[in-house]
């Protein structure tokens, strides 16, 4: 038998989440755009847009403190900060490219170092996923293996049912304990009819074929020809749900300040600046190859995983209309 919620209910959910404490986050209006953002209520909630940033935030801030110290009299006290004390949380409506990306990042996050931030907030987060009945020429998440309705990565998983409501998968322990918790807002029913899916244009992406040509093309002309026009504003990295490249650095002063992580970017032209002043990418497009090779190649070396989902969110943010979809297009035809 089928659990489905309506939207009602849906909206409970997060009101009866929030009264109990859990800090629930999904796509929430914040100004002219929808973020994903802590809700107040279910009211806040917004379903019918993709955020314009991903929902990576909820592991991975874009600025933490990691700790602080004071200098006195007595000496210099440090203080860490206490990972336990990081509250538990509920994504709510997350699409299918960011519901995925977080078991992509895991690997980086819990490889030869333990990042207890990130994995301490992925313990106690919770992801409803929400699969997309809409999309745009810039989707291209069945290209690189995923597709809008799949339930990888999340939880419980939502599918948009005719007639309204959503039919409700328990995917993971995390999600049948939620159906649960709350099983009055749940009810069962006989199969109903999903809404379609969302059909993003672009063609499936052969990913071996151009990891084997990034293989061999370190030094290819085509890299100063795709990469010609990028500014190295970061904007792709700064929305991507599986970009994670970030910087340390002490604020403050000579008697007190703090330790913050803050997102960082390998399009940026400081990011390989050494002390010496020497860059080892001292152009952008050692830059831009390198953000390729990161997702296409690198990562899929280390950990058997290829760090784009397909959101789409790099290409309508890029201020000068790079298409990455193309450029692996043009890539994948070499």
């Amino acid at each position: 038998m089928q659990k489905t919620i309506t939207e009602q209910n849906l909206r409970a959910l997060i009101d009866l989440l929030v009264k109990k404490g859990t800090r629930v986050v999904g796509p929430r209006r914040a100004g002219s755009i929808t973020l994903y953002e802590p809700l107040a209520s279910g009211g806040e909630l917004i379903l019918g847009e993709l955020p314009r940033r991903s929902a990576k935030e909820a592991f991975f801030p874009l600025c933490e403190n990691i700790l602080s110290f004071e200098k006195t009299t007595e000496g210099v006290k440090v203080a860490d900060v206490d990972p336990s004390q990081f509250p538990e949380t509920v994504i709510v409506g997350a699409r299918p490219c960011d519901a995925a990306a977080p078991g992509i990042l895991d690997a980086v996050f819990s490889w030869d170092y333990k990042d207890k931030f990130y994995l301490e907030r992925r313990r106690k987060t919770t992801i409803i996923g929400l699969a997309c009945t809409s999309c745009d020429d810039a989707c291209f998440c069945t290209s690189v293996g995923l597709s809008p309705a799949d339930p990888r990565g999340s939880d419980l998983f939502l599918t948009p049912l005719e007639g309204g409501g959503y039919a409700c998968e328990a995917v993971t322990e995390k999600g049948e304990k939620l159906l649960a918790e709350f099983p009055q807002l749940f009810t069962d029913a006989e199969a109903a009819k999903a809404l379609p899916q969302a059909e993003p244009a672009g063609e499936k992406l052969d990913l071996a074929r151009i990891k084997s040509w990034l293989d061999g093309n370190f030094e290819n002309p085509l890299w100063a020809e795709i990469s010609e026009r990028c500014a190295g504003c970061g904007a792709c990295a700064f929305v991507c749900p599986a970009c994670h490249c970030f910087d340390i650095v002490d604020e403050g002063g000579e008697t007190k300040g703090c330790r913050r992580k803050s997102w960082d970017a390998c399009g940026f032209g400081k990011f390989t600046n050494h002390a010496s002043g020497h860059n080892p990418r001292d152009a952008q497009p050692k830059r831009y190859r390198n953000r390729i090779m990161h997702k296409f190649k690198y990562y899929d070396d280390k950990f058997g995983k290829t760090l784009c989902t397909g959101c789409g969110r790099c290409i309508r943010a890029c201020p000068v209309g790079i298409d990455i979809a193309a450029v692996l297009e043009e890539i994948s035809k070499k």
